[in-house]
This record gives structure tokens, sequence and C-alpha cells, in this order.
């Protein structure tokens, strides 16, 4: 039985012409327990993704194209303004997470258990294509559960699901990678703790066009300071 609720499928796109086709067919699969919608946005992208998702023909995915590349933060914003449904979770187009994992992050929303869910992937020999970024996402994620006294498992997922209006109260201005500690930061602030979920997960390599650097995993752990630091400010007034 469908349930009486529409998820908003968020999906940035850039330089993605050989994999958003397969990605929106196996979204697009999925036995959901409620409506959706996915939005797509062309983060600015020089090949042929376009071109793919002129060639979509399906009326539960609307597209949404940035003239020049802005990041996946700016993408999401974009996206979530745009979002009609009451919950929403990001899906990226790298074929690095499962969607068939999705009614998996709905499942304690809808039974009442949580209003965030996070799916929280385990890193192996074929799920990690480097162990320095392993150590990466352990270090940012342990520095955030130090910084608020939290103990979650994986803050640089994708999988992040919530509701719309919440994400949108969140405020997030950062435009890139960022946007990942910067969501989970702001929620940690509000002392809303994401509840986790296993899921799957395989991580493509530099050749396959993976694009987070180390470089991200730096401002990672500078916002995580600001956003910690904002909550001691608020705390003195």
């Amino acid at each position: 039985m469908e349930i009486p609720v529409k998820l908003s499928i968020l999906m940035p796109v850039y330089n993605e012409e050989e994999r958003i086709a397969d990605a929106l067919k196996q979204a697009l699969a999925v036995d959901y327990p409620c409506e959706i919608e996915m939005v797509v946005v062309d983060d600015g992208s020089r090949d042929g993704t376009a071109d793919a998702l002129a060639g979509v023909d399906d009326a539960r995915v609307r597209v949404i194209t940035h003239r020049r590349n802005a990041g996946k933060g700016a993408a999401i914003k974009t996206a979530v303004n745009s979002a009609e449904g009451e919950y929403m979770v990001i899906l990226d187009a790298d074929l690095e997470y499962d969607p068939q994992d999705i009614p998996k992050l709905l499942a304690p929303v809808l039974d009442g258990r949580a209003t965030v869910v996070y799916g929280n992937r385990t890193f192996g020999s074929h799920s990690a294509y480097s162990f320095w970024y392993v150590m990466g996402n352990k270090a940012v994620t342990t520095a955030a559960n130090v910084l608020f006294n939290s103990y979650i498992g994986d803050l640089e997922t994708c999988f992040k699901l919530m509701p719309v209006a919440l994400y949108r109260s969140l405020d997030v201005r950062s435009r890139g990678f960022g946007m990942e500690a910067e969501v989970t930061g702001k929620l940690l602030r509000k002392r809303i703790r994401p509840y986790e979920v296993p899921i799957s997960y395989r991580a493509r390599n530099r050749e396959e066009g993976k694009k987070i650097t180390w470089k991200d995993g730096v401002e990672a752990l500078w916002i995580l300071g600001r956003e910690r630091a904002r909550r001691s400010n608020s705390q003195t007034r």
C-alpha cells in the first residue's frame, strides 16, 4: 500500500554522461512505499549529460539546468527550492549508492522512529578505492562527534533523508562538498541526531570520475569548527 507522503529524490549531476541514464533507470525502477519525484540539477555539465537527460521520458523526473558549474551544495539548494515533496533524499548520479536502499531510509520515518535518517556505509576492500579516502572520512566524522558530543558513523554519506522544510530551515551556504559537513553540523547544533541505517556502497576511483579531494576534507573540518563555535556563542548570550 502506498503511503500518503511524497519523497523528493534530489540528484545533482556534473559531467556524468556515461552514468546518468543508468542512475535514473535504477532509481525509477525501485518499488517505493510512497509517491516520488526526481529533481535532477545539471550543474553546468560540459559533456553529453544534457543530451542524455533530454532523452528521459518519465513524468516523475524534472530537470533543472545551471548554466555554469556551481558545486554540489548549490545544485542541492536549487533542487530543494524546487522540491514538491514533504521529505527529500540526495542521490548522486555516480552509481556509488544503490537506490534500492532508499526504502530502508524511509522506514524509520514512516513508522515514527526518526525524522532524519542517514545511510551508513561500511567500507571494505570492494567499497573503498583508497585507504586515505576512508581515513579522511573517519577523521571528519570523528571531529563532528567530538565537537558535538555525538556518535554518528558516517557524516559524508550522500544518503541524507529529512523533511524538505527542515533542510530549507538550515540555510546551507556551502556551494561545494562542504555542504555535507554544514548540514550535519547544523543538525547537531539543533540537537537533531540522525538515525542511521546500513547501506551498500561502491566507491569509484579517480579514473572513473571521483571528484572529492583532500581539500574538501580540510574544508569540512573548518565548517564543523565554525558551526560548533556558533553553538558556543549562542549559549553565552
